[in-house]
């Protein structure tokens, strides 16, 4: 028992592994970039990179939920995990005939990618309880985080000598993508064939099917917030702050190209160096969790992520922009390990797809708000400057430097909500829940 136990960890890690390939490249270090730069080209780019990071987050809010609940009775975490997955490999690939003007193209493919990877990772982060008890639960979460972030540094090592060799031929960018599906595909065979789910499949209630079950418990769960008013504030204070956690990895290369002038092989460094960092990040978060607290290291983790954001707007230079960057990754990992963590442990017995789908919401509505904002700001305050003879570079500059604002902003708040969150009570509203059917 205690080797399929450890097979089916590794196989959850594998996931990770994979996903942060597709991460790395579409989201980090190349698509963005190219999106941006070549697809569409000026300060639009930003602005329309921001809707279509929106638009997938929308629909994953407003999909999830519904099926996290069907997934907890039916007992198919792993079928829905496989047809999302299924989603990003397919749409990941396309985006290699994604070329220059193909705008609506460009952001379909994207959205749907995007769509498939948000949504998959509700189901994912589910079967965290599968693979692991309370007293372990947060190790392998950071686990799982550190092994991911190895995962897209690879899968970056993989592309760069071919976009290296070949500079200036787009070719070899668009082929990462089909790489890139290719490898996430490969990667996560283990998660399926590994993990066994526990929970058992439940008879339907008389006269109800799965969609009018999933709308009555969820607004049974809906009605029952009182009783989990510290995982409220918590999710809360997670909507809030991950705009900031959001908003830096999704606008990192358009800052980094249109700040600092760099290439698309300094963007594959930089989110390789990046890539490591958050290896360690959500390492030390997980031994950081066990020895002082889940919360303790959380707030740490923000504080960092702060820091780093306020340097970035202050910062000029391109080595400053490096170590920032490095800064940042080592905080939104563990940031991001600890609240899956935190979420799982909140989660009464039995619910956990349900409650990491409230998680997923405040993710998604928070990826919605924040990368629009960004976008429109950051384009706004551009063509403005344009508009009153600003030199084009300067005024994208000015617009990207606006945008570093609006992350410190939401980092900030959410922040202070956080503060109010008390982590015992959490726990212990989740042990003594017993829900009305």
């Amino acid at each position: 028992m205690e080797k399929d136990r450890k097979r089916a960890q590794w196989g959850w890690y594998l996931y990770d592994f994979g996903n942060s390939a597709y991460a790395a490249v579409v989201l980090l270090a190349i698509y963005s970039a190219y999106f941006k730069g070549s697809v569409v080209g000026g300060a639009e780019g930003s602005k329309l990179w921001g809707i279509s990071v929106g638009i997938a987050m929308l629909v994953g809010a407003i999909v999830s939920p519904v099926l996290a609940v069907i997934a907890d009775h039916s007992a198919f975490k792993k079928r829905f995990l496989l047809f999302f997955s299924s989603l990003t490999w397919i749409f990941t690939g396309m985006l290699f005939f994604v070329k220059k003007g193909d705008v609506f193209t460009g952001m379909l493919f994207f959205i749907l990618a995007e769509i498939g990877y948000r949504a998959g990772q509700v189901f994912y982060n589910s079967l965290l309880t599968e693979v692991a008890d309370e007293k372990e639960i947060g190790r392998v979460s950071a686990n799982g985080w550190a092994i991911g972030s190895i995962g897209g540094i690879i899968c970056l090592l993989m592309v760069l000598p071919f976009i290296v060799i070949y500079k200036g031929n787009d070719l070899p960018v668009r082929g990462a993508f089909i790489f890139t599906a290719v490898f996430f595909l490969l990667s996560t065979l283990p998660t399926f064939l590994w993990i066994k789910e526990s929970g058992e499949r439940k008879p339907l209630p008389e006269g109800m099917n799965y969609f009018t079950l999933a709308f009555t418990r969820l607004g049974r769960t809906i009605r029952s917030v009182r009783h989990f008013n510290e995982f409220l504030k918590f999710i809360i204070a997670f909507l809030i702050f991950n705009d900031g956690i959001v908003m830096a990895l999704d606008f990192a290369a358009i800052i980094g190209s249109v700040l600092y002038g760099m290439n698309q092989t300094q963007l594959i460094i930089l989110m390789i160096i990046v890539q490591l960092a958050s290896a360690a990040g959500a390492y030390l978060s997980g031994l950081v969790g066990e020895r002082v607290g889940l919360m303790k290291a959380l707030i740490a983790s923000l504080i960092l992520m702060i820091i780093a954001v306020i340097w970035m707007f202050l910062n000029q230079t391109l080595t400053g922009f490096f170590v920032i960057a490095s800064l940042a990754g080592l905080a939104l990992t563990g940031v991001q390990a600890v609240t899956r963590t935190m979420t799982g442990i909140f989660a009464p017995k039995g619910q956990s797809a349900e409650f990491y789908s409230f998680f997923a919401i405040a993710g998604k509505t928070s990826s919605f708000i924040g990368p629009t904002v960004f976008g429109f700001l950051a384009a706004g305050v551009a063509l403005r400057l344009e508009a009153q003879g600003m030199e084009v570079l300067l005024a994208e500059q000015a617009g990207q430097r606006a945008g570093i604002i609006s992350i410190a902003v939401f980092l900030l708040v959410g922040f202070l909500v956080l503060l109010t969150v008390n982590e015992k009570r959490a726990k212990q509203a989740a042990l003594d829940y017993t829900p009305a059917e």
